[in-house]
């Protein structure tokens, strides 16, 4: 797939505590953590349907050029995400490959491959789209699609940047609260 779609970003992992999560990650020396207690998704699709939007909490800290991000789903909406903690509790849930400039064609892609597009959305009018495939034969394998432009891309690079730097210190950053 690195051929196709590039090397894999992010490893993202569906908890049921994304506080207790990150305080884990932090004593594994993985931080600092950007952690938005409510995404504030724009809209959302569940298997090609419009859908309720999930009330989603998102954490995200780099170990090397590898994101991972935490994500803990706020209640019972249609999703992946919970889908996954029912059916296999917390853990890696997908692998997520970034593009700039080829959201559509990969997506396509897919598609034409056999993958279902098993939810996707945008999370504020300024990031790109994103998108889950599964596919049938390996439901165990499931990819996210990310349009990396914009401020999405931005946001990426000032994770990663702190990470490099990261002392220790402030472990837990929380983006969008209330001063």
């Amino acid at each position: 797939m690195s051929s196709i779609f590039g090397g894999v970003r992010q490893i993202g992992y569906v908890v049921k505590d994304i506080e207790k999560a990150m305080q884990h990650w932090v004593k594994l020396g993985v931080g600092p953590w950007f952690y938005k207690e409510d995404v504030g998704s724009t809209e959302f699709r569940y298997y090609g349907k419009d859908s309720r939007i999930p009330k989603l909490s998102i954490a995200l800290a780099n170990s090397g050029d590898l994101q991972i991000e935490l994500i803990e789903q706020r209640d019972d909406a249609p999703s992946l995400y919970l889908d996954s903690l029912k059916k296999n509790g917390e853990g890696a849930q997908h692998v997520a490959y970034w593009t700039p400039d080829r959201f559509d064609q990969i997506c396509k892609h897919l598609l034409e491959q056999g993958y279902v597009e098993g939810h996707s959305g945008r999370m504020g009018a300024n990031r790109g789209p994103y998108a889950y495939f599964v596919h049938p034969d390996l439901p165990s394998a499931m990819f996210e699609i990310s349009d990396s432009s914009g401020g999405k891309a931005e946001y990426f690079k000032e994770v990663r940047r702190a990470a490099q730097d990261w002392d220790g210190k402030d472990p837990i950053r929380r983006v969008g609260a209330p001063k």
